[in-house]
């Protein structure tokens, strides 16, 4: 079987050398390069909106790449097109480039100048472990075409302010409209989705942090079926677990995911990780929740300008959701916007604890009253984001796909 290899560089004289030498490979078959990132990730979206099995199994990534350097795109392909193995060709093969290519996603690096059998034992390599990928994704009753499905992260501006509730509620509205739906618990000290939902559970999504390439096997064991339907990754028991997801556990988890599910919502709490930001930098759509109190819009303030001062995501990418909201609260919508600069979802859920406290207490919000004002909405929120079928016709995905900057420029800092 021939290995398609789609090269991707800007320069022209370094795009004939490559495809010169990738024709002399055994069993290759080298497509027209492309000379810039945006139509590299257009190239493969339309052949992955074809099947999975039309997309390349390698894509060479120059280092003469652009507009989006050669690194980002390289964690953009990864997440996106899952099946796809990425090769970084560069003038720096040190441990240092080695080590960021790798958190990237990407399954190999070759050195310039370039050499044949250097680059042949790497594209070998890539193209066995795409085909296995693909036998596998090939038996997931779930997989799904395309470039994946939406990841919806739900953050809080400080604790106590809704985030679980929201993010529970947000996936229960999905998975109903009959959208296959993963609800994700990234807090990961203090995660709670289990006793909002009455679980017992014995994986979590430690199980996965240390496997190097997750199958639909290895996912299906990881995750619990809920009675609606919902498949829940869960933050570990033990707390002090959670370091073990580190952001580039918690970047393939999410794509490998993404893949699987047409829609993924991420309880990412109050407190900033390197899986938190990971989710919230490559999410399509971000949620940052605040009740219409001081303390809390200060946090949510806060929360923004961290965002964007460790290039995670910026202001006006981030949709604030206002929560607990009566007609008395001196502090309105309209100003939260302006105070954080951010975009303002159009639904805000009223204040109503009375609604909620008989099924919180008994772990069943999956069965909260359907004429809760909290939960209509709640839903009506999910609607508007794009999360839950319309009755007269599909749901449009809010936001767009992101790359991955955020994720190493915390690490960075937290070192």
């Amino acid at each position: 079987m021939p290995t398609r290899i789609l090269p991707a560089v800007g320069d022209p004289d370094a795009a004939r050398s490559l495809v010169t030498l990738l024709s002399q490979l055994p069993d290759a078959e080298p497509l027209p390069p492309v000379v810039d990132s945006t139509q590299l990730v257009d190239a493969l979206a339309r052949l992955a909106a074809e099947s999975v099995d039309a997309l390349p199994e390698a894509v060479v990534v120059h280092e003469r790449i652009g507009p989006v350097p050669a690194l980002e795109l390289v964690r953009e392909v990864a997440l996106r097109f899952p099946a796809v193995g990425v090769i970084l060709v560069t003038g720096d093969a040190g441990p240092g480039l080695f080590s960021a290519a790798m958190d990237a996603g990407a399954r190999g690096l070759v050195a310039l100048p370039l050499g044949y059998d250097e680059l042949a034992s790497r594209v070998q390599a890539v193209a066995q472990w795409s085909r296995g990928v693909r036998r596998h994704l090939g038996h997931g009753a779930e997989t799904i075409g395309g470039t994946g499905g939406t990841v919806v992260t739900v953050s809080g501006a400080k604790g106590g302010v809704g985030t679980t509730l929201t993010a529970i509620q947000l996936a229960l509205a999905a998975q109903a409209s009959g959208r296959p739906t993963a609800l994700v618990d990234l807090d990961l000290q203090t995660g709670d989705i289990a006793s909002y939902l009455d679980i017992q559970f014995r994986r979590s999504v430690v199980d996965l942090a240390a496997i190097a390439d997750i199958t639909p096997r290895v996912l299906a064991e990881a995750v619990f079926r809920h009675d609606t339907g919902l498949a829940l990754l869960l933050a570990p028991g033990e707390g002090e677990r959670g370091e073990e997801v580190t952001d580039r556990a918690a970047r393939q988890i999410v794509g490998v995911l993404r893949s699987h599910y047409e829609v993924v919502v991420v309880d990412c709490g109050a407190q900033l990780s390197g899986a938190g930001a990971t989710a919230v930098e490559t999410a399509d759509t971000a949620l940052l929740l605040t009740t219409p109190d001081v303390v809390a819009v200060r946090g949510a303030k806060r929360t923004v300008r961290m965002w964007d001062r460790l290039q995670i995501r910026k202001a006006e990418e981030t949709t604030v959701v206002v929560n607990r909201l009566t007609r008395s609260t001196e502090i309105q919508p309209q100003l939260i916007q302006r105070i954080t600069g951010t975009a303002l979802a159009r639904t805000a859920v009223p204040a109503a604890f009375k609604e909620l406290q008989g099924v919180v207490d008994a772990g069943r919000l999956h069965e909260l009253d359907s004429r809760s004002t909290v939960k209509q909405a709640l839903w009506a929120l999910a609607g508007e984001l794009g999360l839950a079928r319309a009755p007269d016709g599909p749901a449009h995905r809010g936001g767009r796909p992101r790359g991955d900057r955020g994720a190493v420029s915390f690490r960075r800092r937290k070192e």
